[in-house]
């Protein structure tokens, strides 16, 4: 199963890149990162209306999809082990992983996801959401095959 970060926003580069890259470079089969981005001066909720438009025009047919939302759930990372050994099972061709724009995700990209996730009650800075997320994807990984990395 292929993992995607599909995320409103362009990587500026910096300490943040560098954390993503760490993890994606340890992660078996990597994490591919899709970037879209609205520039037009539109009120929020036509900006977030856009920005949902342009990340599900991303999403490959039959994606798991996470929507990082602030409502979400709160997951543990073995619960995130759990929900994508799941898709695998499944053969979901791809888990996607979510991330919307200043305001957050518009109606239609909340609609289509299948799981909305919090990171917490605090909120991330976007392009360091983009770390946690392929730590925390290596991590499961590493729940999954057993290995030592994550001790509980």
């Amino acid at each position: 199963m292929k993992l995607l970060v599909a995320a409103v926003g362009r990587w500026r580069g910096g300490p943040e890149r560098a954390l993503f890259d760490h993890y994606v470079g340890r992660l078996k089969g990597g994490l591919a990162v899709i970037e879209v981005e609205e520039r037009r001066p539109l009120p929020v909720a036509e900006r977030k209306a856009r920005e949902a438009e342009l990340l599900l025009a991303q999403l490959p047919p039959g994606a798991f999809v996470v929507a990082l939302d602030e409502h979400g759930e709160a997951w543990g990372s073995e619960r995130l082990a759990r929900e994508l050994d799941q898709r695998r099972l499944e053969a979901r061709p791809a888990a996607v992983f979510a991330i919307g724009g200043a305001d957050g995700h518009g109606e239609a990209l909340l609609a289509r996801a299948d799981r909305k996730l919090a990171l917490g009650v605090m909120t991330w800075p976007h392009m360091l959401v983009r770390g946690l997320i392929a730590e925390q994807l290596y991590r499961a990984q590493c729940i999954s095959g057993g290995h030592p990395y994550h001790r509980s």
